[in-house]
């Protein structure tokens, strides 16, 4: 963790709201993964939907992994970081086919997850460019309902039970099919929800000659809470390492796994500072009052979701309980009836693991602006967005009245 001092030291500099992001701590989860798999036959591509701040993706970059991106923008930021097309993965949903066209140009690796949309491809390009096709595999996972991806009721993916649907399009079209893709939530514990989703992936691949790569998604559980645990990606290595051995020595075929990981790689890297601009008391509750709401840090209030809050200014003072809620005018209630060291007017406030979901989130809700985002390595930092102003807010409206 960085230090209480350089924490202090940074929300003085630059001001709160503030988020800042270790460098090195995205490097050690990197590495964590590779170790796992070292040996195996196995790619990351950074979902930079959790965090696409161009400097992220350069670090990211420069380790060696991939990108995984969810829109044409992403691609383009991707490429701009200094991605090559062949490390970039694009995984569209519910998007307009010209979308889908416009990143086809760009050489990256396409992953369709609709009927309509394969269909559209493959009537449009034939077997001249491979794609990925994302399934559904009807597996409930994940920590929250709303990241839970995977499911019967989800939007994501096409059916396992539609694939003769699918066989149907491939067969007429031509289409050239390389890979199969599922991702089945977020936040997942068990590692058997990989292995039951491999199973299944496993069981597609005779259907498709031109299988080369199995792509599991992700949702590697990282620790909020100081009971929680990660996702074992040792022990899910040695299974998966297990199940292909065997479905290699049984069908002849090698292949590539593919994963996506996102929050598990950036969350831990970053801390969210607000100031505290009031506490009030009331007959029921002893409200903290901090600088900042849902329109930077949403994800208390969307996924019920814990991050631990530290008191950076009175770390050692008198433990009380307080419920910490925002400046908005809407209910931005971070945590209810949390035990803290007491909390003053003025004092620091440190949310734990906000590097992944929380500047990427952020709005201008009450027309406030967004935070500025710093990068911290090595003792040093670094500015690497600058805080939004009122002129940014206006910056596109048009005055017609």
């Amino acid at each position: 963790m960085i230090s209480r001092e350089h924490l202090l030291e940074m929300a003085e500099t630059y001001g709160t709201p503030l988020y800042i992001y270790q460098k090195e701590k995205i490097e050690s989860q990197y590495k964590k993964l590779t170790h796992a798999f070292k040996g195996s036959p196995t790619k990351f591509f950074y979902a930079c939907k959790a965090l696409s701040n161009i400097n992220i993706l350069k670090i990211v970059c420069k380790m060696g992994a991939g990108l995984d991106t969810v829109s044409l923008n992403e691609v383009k930021l991707g490429l701009m970081a200094g991605f090559k097309p062949e490390q970039i993965l694009y995984t569209p949903n519910c998007v307009h086919f010209s979308e889908i066209e416009a990143v086809k140009d760009m050489g990256v690796h396409i992953n369709l997850d609709n009927i309509s949309i394969l269909e559209q491809f493959g009537n449009t390009y034939g077997d001249t460019y491979p794609v990925m096709i994302r399934l559904n595999p009807h597996i409930m996972a994940g920590g929250n309902l709303k990241i839970s991806t995977g499911h019967i009721d989800s939007k994501f993916g096409i059916s396992i039970h539609q694939l003769r649907h699918i066989e149907r399009i491939v067969k007429k079209t031509g289409l050239n099919v390389e890979g199969l893709h599922m991702h089945t939530g977020s936040e997942i514990k068990d590692i058997g929800v990989f292995l039951q989703a491999l199973d299944v992936m496993l069981d597609m691949v005779a259907h498709f000659p031109g299988i080369k790569y199995l792509d599991l998604g992700s949702g590697f559980k990282v620790p909020y809470a100081p009971d929680e645990k990660a996702t074992d990606v040792e022990l899910l290595a040695q299974k998966m390492k297990s199940a292909l051995q065997t479905f290699q020595e049984e069908s002849g075929k090698t292949l590539e796994i593919w994963f996506e990981p996102g929050k598990y790689l950036v969350s831990e890297s970053g801390y969210f500072i607000s100031r505290v601009n009031v506490v009030k008391q009331t007959p029921a509750t002893v409200f903290a009052g901090i600088d900042t709401g849902f329109n930077h840090l949403i994800r208390p209030m969307l996924y019920d979701a814990y991050h631990q809050i530290l008191n950076l200014s009175n770390p050692k003072g008198t433990e009380r309980i307080y419920t910490v809620v925002g400046n908005l005018c809407e209910t931005d209630t971070f945590c209810w009836d949390r035990v803290l060291p007491e909390v003053r007017e003025g004092d620091y406030l440190l949310f734990k693991n906000a590097g992944a979901y929380g500047f990427e989130m952020a709005s201008s809700f009450n027309s406030r602006t967004r935070p500025a985002e710093v990068l911290y390595s090595k003792g040093k930092h670094h500015l690497i967005r600058q805080r939004e102003t009122l002129e940014d807010l206006l910056r596109n409206q048009v005055v017609s009245v």
